[in-house]
């Protein structure tokens, strides 16, 4: 039989099962697409019970499909979006609310006030993070304060709450198993990443009691078991870590000063920092990287919120692409910009800006601009944010050498060479695009006892495509110079 790990990703805007063999080849993968609601503005919502049948679902799919393989799956993992916080009934399972994506802005007033209240410094210097509602915290306070089922269930000790990953550990263990991972936990506000533990100071900033979150643990865990009155099979998951994380492994971004970039709805660029917790002086985030055994690494990341959200825009919304296919196509049929610049400030400005009242715009058209000017925009608008982070980077002091691509968008050259160009930084595309799914199977796999390290599955990782810088300084300073006037544009 062959040996495999399977590693469940849920994303965003999708969420997939994919089956890995030992020598971290992608066998099979099953997706299927996530639905956001938008109730209100700035509200961003997705049902929790639709992702966790459509988990289900793909899970069930590739377990089938890894019999007719004649596999042998010694482990799961676990991999999310992070930050997106639910809230469910901890005895019954039952889910009292939609859960609260983190591109959701509903709670910036709650956040104005505590930075109001002088509180930046304190949860800047525990939690490595700054105040924005992007952060899980101010979602949770939410909840309790205007969920009264939640405030009823907190009060009678049966409320519990987490990120994705705690909610679908607990509805693959069929509530035997109520745990996150410090990846994720790092990500909540609520988590000091020095002490590595939940702060009651935090808790009590937020007004959060903690009886209502999960256990924290390390990336590699015995989680649990797959339930077999759900699956038909027991299957331990040993590993658990928020996306962007796992991407950094499955990078093998594990040594200081390696940096990847991932392109999925939004686009998240992490440097590792090694041992080193980095306070940045430009409105970077500190953040676990991982955590196995006593090795623990950190990480300097820039968020950016809207990405491959931009280009679902151009189709869903504006109708004027089929598919994200076409947009390579009508940016490379342009040999300039025409001074048009898109900032996809739908749900406010991340990092280094983070301005959660910044909206978006469409800055420079005339009479001749068209559906390529503005495709090109959207494109542009992706490396232009990256650029503005990798820039925040060297101000701390971290230059990146060579940044390692992955996500939906790296497969677009256009964009490749363009981000390669304007950040004046050579790109690496790795060939697995599943660079997500990777890390957290890598992990899995060890935990298992089928790879003894990160560094042993290195020989697993090679580059496809490599780009490297092409532009002159003063186009490169056209480009950015109008994208900054785009920018100051949208900043309320």
């Amino acid at each position: 039989m062959k040996d495999a790990i399977i590693a469940i990703d849920q994303g965003t805007t999708s969420t997939r099962a994919v089956l890995f063999d030992s020598k971290g080849k992608a066998m099979h993968m099953e997706q299927e697409e996530i639905i956001s609601t938008f109730p209100f503005n700035g509200w961003v919502e997705q049902n929790p019970i639709e992702i966790w049948d459509k988990t289900k679902k793909v899970l069930s799919q590739v377990l089938s499909k890894s019999d007719l393989l004649k596999c042998k799956i010694h482990a799961i993992g676990i991999t999310n979006q992070r930050e997106t916080i639910v809230a469910w009934d901890k005895v019954s399972g039952e889910v009292i609310y939609n859960a609260i994506i983190w591109q959701d802005r509903r709670t910036s007033k709650h956040c104005e006030k505590l930075i109001a209240n002088g509180l930046s410094e304190t949860i800047s210097k525990k939690t490595g993070l700054i105040i924005d509602p992007y952060f899980s915290a101010t979602k949770i306070s939410w909840i309790l304060d205007n969920i009264e089922e939640a405030k009823r269930l907190a009060l009678r000790g049966k409320l519990a709450v987490g990120t994705i990953d705690t909610f679908l550990l607990y509805r693959l263990t069929n509530g035997k198993s109520f745990y996150t991972d410090i990846t994720n936990a790092s990500r909540t506000s609520l988590y000091n990443i020095h002490k590595l533990t939940w702060d009651n100071s935090l808790l009590e900033i937020f007004d959060i009691p903690i009886e209502i979150l999960p256990i924290v643990k390390n990336n590699i865990y015995e989680f649990g078991f797959l339930d077999s009155s759900i699956f038909g099979k027991s299957i331990p998951i040993l590993s658990m870590a928020g996306d962007q994380q796992s991407s950094s492994i499955g990078q093998f971004c594990i040594n200081a000063g390696d940096v990847k970039a991932t392109f999925g709805t939004g686009c998240f660029i992490l440097m590792n920092s090694g041992t080193k917790i980095i306070k940045s002086q430009n409105k970077l985030l500190s953040t676990i990287a991982f955590k196995i055994d006593n090795d623990i690494k950190y990480a300097l990341e820039g968020s950016i919120f809207i990405s491959g959200a931009a280009v679902q825009w151009l189709r869903d919304n504006l109708k004027i692409i089929k598919n994200a296919e076409e947009t390579q196509a009508l940016a490379s049929s342009l040999k300039d910009n025409n001074g048009v610049y898109f900032v996809p400030a739908f749900t406010g400005l991340g990092a280094p800006h983070w301005n959660p009242n910044s909206k978006g715009l469409i800055y420079g058209l005339s009479r001749s601009s068209g559906i390529a000017e503005i495709t090109r925009a959207a494109l542009e608008s992706v490396a232009y944010q990256c650029t503005d982070l990798l820039d925040a980077m060297r101000s701390d002091g971290q230059t990146p050498k060579v940044i390692r691509v992955d996500g939906g968008m790296s497969t677009n050259d256009w964009l490749m060479q363009f981000l390669s160009n304007i950040s004046e930084t050579p790109i690496e595309k790795t060939v697995n695009r599943e660079s997500t799914s990777y890390g957290v199977a890598i992990l899995a796999a060890i935990g298992s006892g089928l790879l003894k390290s990160i560094e042993e599955s290195s020989i697993n990782w090679s580059v496809n495509k490599f780009y490297k810088p092409e532009m002159n300084k003063n186009e490169i300073n056209k480009y950015r110079n109008g994208w900054q006037q785009a920018i100051k544009k949208t900043i309320l």
